[in-house]
């Protein structure tokens, strides 16, 4: 025998409401407030829970006009003889007036009797009076009561009624419709149109729908919210999210088939719960509403709403959050509205829900509008910016202030909110004035409300958190281009995915938040006063400096125009903005190269650029060491976390070693105090809470995992770790992010964004000053919103430093190179009849900078202050520019089009310019093409057919002047077209290298780069081209333009204290011209003179110096990557790589491995080597930050083409020598897809290893790895140890599935995979028909590196298609692994279910308790009764001391359920039962359906010829006798501990037994207020196995008038309990002796 956990989701409270009648009236609103109480006591038991059972509203008038449809209302319950209700109940009248002879009726019940509630007393009030003056209130005082015999009883009942038209306010029984932004202003009702005059008495289909959108301001600390949803006693539950404002969009649908009276009065109850925490505390707030007033809403629907959520029995502790929901109740041939709006988009008109009993806790939220800074506008001149505050729907304006970029407001703008605030952020905008709209938006901020305020949720004790404060402090303002829209984290702010503001800075706000709880007088907006202006304008200001030094920019697309960087931090720095002091904030243009595989890269090589950008802010050091500080102490957290998560083995001792360790660290890092604010004169209201705040914080982690145990470590830490990412954001950190931004010709095509306080330098120390300062560190930039999301930017390593001028003095980012600083103009000439001059520049002035769109002559340059000329100007060619883009590829397709035209006599002939490119420009003719030194041709020019053209290649167009090229092109040939033109191709191939050739190709482009001295050349450093495109050193003959650069070095005046890069400041000219008007553009003969003045530059971008830092000292590297295995994580898909290979790029090189044909676990067990790795940096700055390495996934679709599946980049261990080397091992790393989402994930490892001068005088690579047909394998130190295992599956049958036609098993394992027959006839036999599979796979001996076994459920529907309905992943395979030739070892047994057993479990069952065979089987039944053979048997020997010297065998009665115990394993030995998900399985990943089976893996020999070990499976009949007929007797004795249900602390608890579409139990045989009830009842039921094999037994408390609350419900595998080998003996008798069926 055996007990069984009742599990309740979460406590219920059973409601008793105010039981009116409403008699079909129709129009207006009818309200009656009742205040319900007595002056004398009830002549009652002492213990009564007196109810208002009964009001009723009749007209006698129509009673016998009509029928007459009833709906009936309750008060709820209140305990004593005194009882006060004070609740409002509703009627609505529709279009029928009350009469003279209306009355209402009120029943008094006694809820707390233990049957039926005993009526107390009955009293009529006439509605006369109401009639006769409806805009007054009735009151009815003391009215007295009436016994049955219609005398007067001494209970009496005051209530007030009243009449309100459609004008009035619309309320419910249980919330009244508020606005939280404009406070007890009441809102119109629109009324129903078409709605029936009178109810129909016949049932009718409805629809209630349910949508909830999100939550807000849910009360809480590390809450995981769901939402539970009750539709007339029917639950639905929502999937559990993280965080106070967690975002659901679910929607749910329930049916109904009812009296349209009884459909309106059922409700719908709404409770948001907190998953994770305890039963009793779990409940966040509810809210409860009926349907009745949802369906006589307009358009039967309350859309978008807002319900202000309270606790149970707590409703004075006021809103506990807020619910955002829409709900329709739709009757036959009702349209739901139709909502177009995105489901997290905000609402322009904000409304609230909420009870009436809840009390409204306002507040007066004062924004102190200072003044602003740094505003950007088009025209300056006739700016009038005026600062707008949203909150809640509700927006203030500031007045304007006219033509000034930096107003002062000096305002005040006071906010009325209800506490909690329900918006979950503030909106500033900054608007422009000028016109009448104000619609032109200049920046915009946003504050989110939780980091600015606290409830004290955050900290586990008495800390009551602070009300909303800000500043006085400045806020930045972003406008322009978006960031791209990312799915938020977990229990973020879904503002922070879609409130965003813009990427460009547009200045600063200087503004102060005030919340006050009293009563404010003062007006909505108010005038600062003299005294307040002091605090908003002159704050000490001192100037920063900020230096970026770019390392590399590699895994690039193709660019065609040349690029550049621009740093910038505000306004300081964008070179667009003419209004600063000019800046080196932009590196020099270059080309990007391609690198040979997929992508390209900047050769910056030994020179990297580097720039320098000062700017002016206010000191704000004292804040930003404090955040530092938290997120040092983050930092170290997430890494051990990450480390603890990666050990899967729970019994690894390194498990509990890493535990140790995180538990060390943070104990370490929590124990040093955060600067305090309470001593800091600049510290506002805001730094002063937040740092108390996070110093209880870490008080309380340091306290917690001195305290922890090494349970549950992951969650745990993952808790500590999310309450600290709670405290850290800190709003007032005035500072502008730092961006980089890549620009393409002119354009700004992609950007990363460092917060500055993570490379902000601090006095106070390294762990003060943020975490990249001074250091490397690898962005990855992105595309703005909108623009080429499926591909990667690029990647950049850069080395920054910000901070005080002043302490920059000593300043050095890398710990070698030397700083250059030169100006730069280039000389322009064109060729005009075989000369070269200047008269044939046209519009490219002589001299000019690198686009040639700005005249650069030499003698208008000036040395900058504190800066002189070091030597005079050279001739210096940029040889990056010069360089071959495609130096990398080892084939190219050359192409020249070849032109024709056609004459005045139709004929064509060749056109007067006869070979050009696709763009027209003219080249050579493809005879007199040479090939280049280091490349070859293996075939001639051909003509290319494989594209829309005629069987000669030619296309034909008419030609468009200016350029006199056709638009669009044709394969056919008209009378009127006057162009044709074909394609010759030829591939050029690049020459192998010689052997012992000494230079690579990296090193010979690094030595062109180098190579300086030009006389060895004999040229004087022309470069020959076009703007557009590639210049050359050497002449072509098409060349009709040249250049060459020109460079002057600058050097630094004596030392003052600062670094010098920091006084770049302000342009080199000597003083900036005025332009001249550009002319109308004409037609010039060279096409690419037009394309060159389509976008001109600005001729206000003032003239900069370059800085470069040179690093000469080269070093090399070699790197190592160990790739394994990938596999696929993804759910609900068939999935197979097909043709897949691994990319590795590592900055500007890239190897693949081999191709693999279709597998779902593509092994490559391979090593690619990069040897001879170029990095100019010092050693030590590579090994603590070293580049990433990108591991791409790669397969083919059907076409051949190559698709990116996902990408892995993490740093390489970095070695520096061979002294301590030991193999990196392998690990698993997430293979990430376009969106971030993690789907796969990848088995390899890399390491760097620095070639020092010992191992250079080894032979190539300095790693001995094993070589096949010139294919590096793994090495055997860290190849995984395989070995061929065999696994056997025992597939039974499938369960539980819905909406499956002819299912089918895909079994998963490492590179193998097995297809079960599809079960034909799922509906009548689940199983499967042949149960026992064989298959073998080479498996990892280690745990840490073993595959999952994965079971795909796919059912085979129309046209051949398949789809996964369900999967399960069996990631510890341990238990299932086991010795044939063991001797101990036993096989599984197969249950007898054929074999007729003489006493099978339900005959012994059946008969009890009865042992003793050798006696008659009357003796025993006359003087023993059932219980006391039942207590005598489970060693209860106080009730049953006379039965004593009975020979009985006793009873094993467990305290669980039989499934738990251990010695039966599961009662799961025959087949196990695995669930079946269609996701990554979570805590609330619904169920999809189970599959029953069994596996077994065991070593298999790979000699053919060796013995085979014994199959586990294949001995077994077939079971012929499935689907069975059995018989179940359910003997239910009683139950113990059960969850209170009523207010009594008691509950009426009754049974209610499930089985297939049986259903036993009656709720009329509950057992009246116990905790503890004894039933004593046997059920038989018949069942058809495996079809029907849950038995679920639900547990009910009985309420009378409202629905009965569950208390909880168990479910009963029967099959298990059938099929296993323990059978469901367990604790039974061992005998028993026959006799008759006892009396139960």
């Amino acid at each position: 025998m055996s007990c069984f956990s009742i599990k309740k989701p979460s406590p219920e409270t059973s409601l008793i409401y105010l039981y009116m009648d409403f008699d079909g009236l129709t129009s207006c609103i009818f309200s009656s407030t009742l205040h319900v109480f007595a002056n004398n006591s009830f002549q009652t038991e002492e213990n009564s829970v007196p109810v208002v059972e009964t009001l009723e509203v009749s007209d006698k008038r129509k009673e016998s006009a009509s029928k007459r449809q009833e709906m009936k209302k309750r008060t709820r319950v209140e305990e004593g003889n005194d009882p006060i209700w004070n609740e409002t109940l509703i009627w609505h009248l529709w279009n029928q007036p009350l009469g003279n002879d209306s009355f209402l009726k009120v029943i008094l019940q006694d809820s707390g009797s233990k049957k039926k509630e005993r009526f107390i007393g009955l009293a009529t009030v006439l509605l006369k009076q109401l009639v006769q003056r409806p805009n007054e209130v009735f009151y009815v005082k003391n009215l007295t009561l009436l016994n049955h015999s219609m005398n007067p009883t001494d209970c009496t009942i005051t209530l007030q009624v009243a009449q309100i038209d459609d004008q009035g306010t619309k309320m419910t029984g249980h919330g009244e419709l508020l606005d939280s932004t404009v406070s007890e202003v009441t809102q119109k009702n629109q009324m129903v149109p078409g709605f029936p005059t009178h109810l129909s008495s016949k049932p009718q289909h409805f629809q209630v729908r349910l949508k909830v959108f999100e939550a807000r301001q849910l009360l809480g600390n590390n809450i995981k919210p769901v939402v539970k949803i009750n539709i007339a006693g029917k639950q639905h539950l929502t999937r559990i999210q993280m965080g106070n404002n967690p975002f659901f969009n679910e929607i749910f649908f329930q049916n109904f088939h009812e009296v349209p009276a009884k459909f309106f009065e059922e409700n719908i109850l709404i409770e948001v719960v907190d998953s994770a925490a305890s039963r009793s505390k779990a409940e966040i707030g509810r809210f409860q509403i009926d349907i009745g007033f949802i369906y006589h809403s307009p358009d039967h629907t309350l859309q978008r709403k807002w319900l202000g959520l309270c606790q149970r029995n707590k409703t004075t502790s006021g809103i506990r959050g807020y619910l955002k929901v829409t709900i329709c109740a739709l009757g036959v041939g009702d349209e739901a509205p139709v909502d177009q709006k995105l489901p997290y988009e905000d609402d322009s008109q904000v409304k609230i829900f909420k009870s009436t009993q809840v009390p409204v806790s306002l507040a007066y939220l004062q924004f102190f509008i200072y003044c602003a800074e740094d505003l950007h506008f088009r025209n300056p001149q006739s700016a009038t910016p005026a600062l707008e505050v949203e909150l809640i729907g509700d927006k203030l304006r500031t007045y304007p202030k006219s033509q000034s970029d930096s107003p002062i407001w000096n305002q005040i703008l006071t906010f009325q909110i209800q506490l909690p605030c329900l918006s979950s952020y503030i909106k500033f905008r900054v608007l422009d004035c000028s016109k009448s709209n104000c619609r032109d938006e200049i920046g915009s901020a946003s504050l989110c409300l939780s980091q600015i305020s606290s409830t004290g949720e955050e900290i586990q004790g008495m800390y009551s958190g602070f009300l909303p404060c800000f500043g006085p402090s400045f806020l930045t303002l972003r406008g322009g281009e978006k960031p791209p829209f990312r799915t938020t984290e977990e229990g973020t702010c879904i503002l922070d995915a879609v409130n965003k503001d813009g990427l460009a800075y547009r200045g600063r706000i200087f503004i102060e938040i005030v919340t006050k709880i009293k009563s404010q007088q003062d007006s909505v907006m108010k005038d600062l006063s003299q005294e307040v202006i002091k605090v908003e304008m002159q704050q000490y200001r001192q100037k920063y400096g900020l230096c970026v030094v770019f390392l590399s920019c590699t895994m690039m697309p193709k660019f065609k125009d040349l690029i550049q960087f621009e740093v910038s931090m505000g306004h300081y720095g964008n070179k667009m903005d003419p209004n600063y002091k000019p800046l080196v904030s932009t590196t020099q243009h270059s080309p990007v190269i391609y690198d040979g595989t997929s992508y390209h890269y900047v050769p910056w090589y030994n020179t990297k650029p580097v720039v320098a950008v000062t700017s002016n802010w206010e000191d704000v050091s004292f804040r930003m060491n404090c955040l530092n500080l938290l997120h040092v102490t983050r930092d170290r957290l997430k890494t051990n976390l990450d480390i603890l998560k990666s050990i899967r083995n729970p019994r690894d001792p390194a498990l509990l070693q890493q535990w140790e360790k995180l538990l060390k660290d943070l104990q370490e890092d929590c124990r040093g105090p955060l600067p305090c604010m309470t001593d800091q004169p600049r510290a506002n209201n805001l730094d002063k809470n937040k740092w108390k705040l996070r110093s209880y914080l870490l008080q309380q982690l340091e306290q917690r995992a001195k305290e922890a145990k090494p349970v549950n470590m992951v969650g745990t830490a993952e808790d500590w770790l999310r309450r600290l990412n709670t405290v850290i954001p800190e709003p007032q950190e005035s500072l502008p992010d730092v961006l980089i931004w890549l620009m393409s010709g002119q354009k700004r095509v992609a950007y990363a964004r460092i917060p500055a306080h993570t490379v902000l330098f601090s006095t106070a120390g390294p762990m003060s000053s943020g975490k990249f300062c001074g250091k490397i560190q690898n962005l990855l930039l992105q595309y703005p919103e909108g623009e080429g999301q499926n591909i990667l930017p690029a990647y950049l390593r850069v080395c920054m430093w910000l901070g005080n001028v002043k302490h920059s003095k000593n300043l050095k980012l890398l710990q070698q190179g030397t700083m250059v600083v030169y100006a730069e103009t280039y000389e322009n000439q064109a060729k005009i009849k075989d000369d070269w001059g200047q008269q044939g520049l046209y519009y490219c002035p002589n001299f000019s900078d690198v686009m040639g769109r700005k005249a650069l002559p030499k003698t208008d340059f000036r040395a900058p202050p504190e800066w002189h000329w070091k030597a005079d100007w050279v001739i210096e060619p940029q040889r990056r520019l010069l360089l071959d883009i495609d130096i990398n590829k080892s084939q190219v397709l050359e192409e020249v089009y070849e032109n024709q035209s056609r004459n005045a006599t139709g004929a064509w002939v060749p056109a007067a310019i006869p070979n050009t490119d696709v763009n027209g420009q003219p080249v050579e003719a493809p005879e007199n093409v040479k090939c280049p030194q280091g490349w070859h041709f293996k075939k001639n020019w051909i003509v290319e057919l494989n594209h829309a053209v005629d069987s000669e290649g030619w296309e034909y167009g008419v030609g468009i002047p200016p350029s006199g090229l056709p638009q669009i092109w044709n394969s056919v040939e008209k009378t009127y077209h006057s162009c044709r033109r074909r394609r010759w191709v030829r591939v050029r191939f690049r020459n192998h290298r010689e052997v012992g050739q000494k230079l690579s190709l990296e090193e010979e482009t690094l030595s062109f780069l180098q190579m300086q001295d030009l006389s060895e050349e004999g040229k004087e450093g022309w470069e020959y081209g076009t703007f557009g495109s590639r210049f050359h050193l050497d002449p072509q003959p098409t060349s009709r333009f040249r250049r060459r650069c020109w460079h002057r070095q600058l050097a630094p005046n004596e030392d003052r204290g600062v670094a010098p890069i920091f006084l770049l400041e302000g342009s080199l000219e000597v003083e900036q011209k005025k332009q001249p008007k550009k002319e109308v553009e004409r037609t010039w003969a060279w096409q690419h003179w037009k394309d060159w003045r389509r976008a001109p530059e600005d001729p206000r971008i003032p003239t900069m110096p370059f800085i470069y830092c040179t690093l000469n000292k080269p070093h090399y590297y070699q790197l190592f990557c160990y790739i394994y295995q990938a596999r696929n994580l993804m759910y609900n898909q068939v999935l197979t790589f097909q043709e897949s290979f691994i990319q590795v790029v590592f900055l500007n090189h890239s190897l693949c491995t081999q191709t693999l044909k279709s597998s779902a676990a593509p092994t490559w067990s391979q090593t690619l080597i990069f040897q001879h790795l170029l990095l100019f940096e010092d050693p030590k700055d590579t090994r603590e930050n070293p580049p990433l390495v990108a591991l791409e996934l790669w397969q083919h679709d059907s076409r051949g083409n190559k698709i990116l599946w996902g990408r892995s980049m993490w740093p390489p261990v970095v070695w520096l020598g061979l002294q301590d080397w030991v193999f990196t091992p392998l690990r698993w790393h997430p293979l990430v897809r376009e969106l971030g989402e993690e789907e796969g994930e990848i088995l390899a490892s890399c390491e760097l290893i620095l070639e020092t001068r010992k191992l250079k005088e080894l032979h190539l690579p300095i790693l001995s790895v094993p070589c096949k047909n010139g294919i590096y394998m793994l090495p055997k130190n860290i190849r995984p140890n395989m070995k061929m295992m065999a696994i056997e599956i025992m597939a039974w049958g499938l369960r539980n599935m819905k909406n499956v036609r002819y299912p089918q098993l895909l079994l998963e394992c490492g590179e193998k995979s097995l297809r079960t027959e599809p079960i034909s006839n799922f509906q009548e036999n689940p199983n499967f028909p042949t149960s026992t599979f064989f298959f073998t796979v080479f498996m990892p001996m280690e745990e840490s590196h073993a595959q999952p076994l994965v079971v795909k459920v796919l059912d085979n529907q129309a046209y051949g298609q398949q789809t996964v309905v369900g999967q399960a992943n069996i990631d510890f395979l341990q238990p299932y692994f086991c010795d044939p030739w063991s001797l101990n070892y036993t096989t599984v047994k197969l249950p007898t279910l054929s074999i007729k057993k003489p006493n099978t479990f339900l005959d012994l069952v059946y008969k009890k308790f009865w042992f003793d065979s050798s006696k008659d089987e009357g003796e025993y039944e006359q003087d023993v009764d059932w219980w006391s053979k039942l207590s005598w048997a489970t060693g209860n020997e106080d009730k049953s001391l006379k039965y004593n010297y009975k020979s009985y065998h006793t009873l094993k009665v467990y305290d669980c359920e039989l499934e738990t115990i251990q010695a039966f394993q599961g009662l799961q030995d025959f087949c196990q039962t695995f669930k079946l998900y269609q996701e990554k399985p979570k805590v609330d990943s619904p169920v999809v359906g189970e599959f029953k089976g069994l596996f077994r893996i065991y070593p298999f020999p790979e000699d053919p010829d060796a013995p085979k070990p014994p199959r586990q499976f294949s001995a077994w009949p077939e079971i012929e006798d499935f689907p069975q007929m059995c018989l179940v007797r359910v003997y239910l004795i009683r139950a113990i501990n059960l969850q209170p249900q009523d207010y009594n602390g008691l509950c009426d608890p009754y049974v209610i037994l499930k089985l297939g579409q049986t259903k036993l139990g009656s709720r009329d045989s509950y057992h009246p207020n116990t905790l503890d009830p004894i039933f004593g009842t046997m059920y038989e039921l018949t069942c058809n196995i495996p079809l029907e094999k849950d038995l679920e037994i639900q547990l009910y408390d009985f309420d009378l008038i409202t629905a009965d609350d569950e208390i909880g419900t168990t479910v009963i595998d029967l099959e298990n309990r059938l099929l296993s080998g323990f059978g469901a003996r367990c604790g039974l008798s061992k005998s028993y002796c026959k006799a008759h069926t006892p009396h139960l």
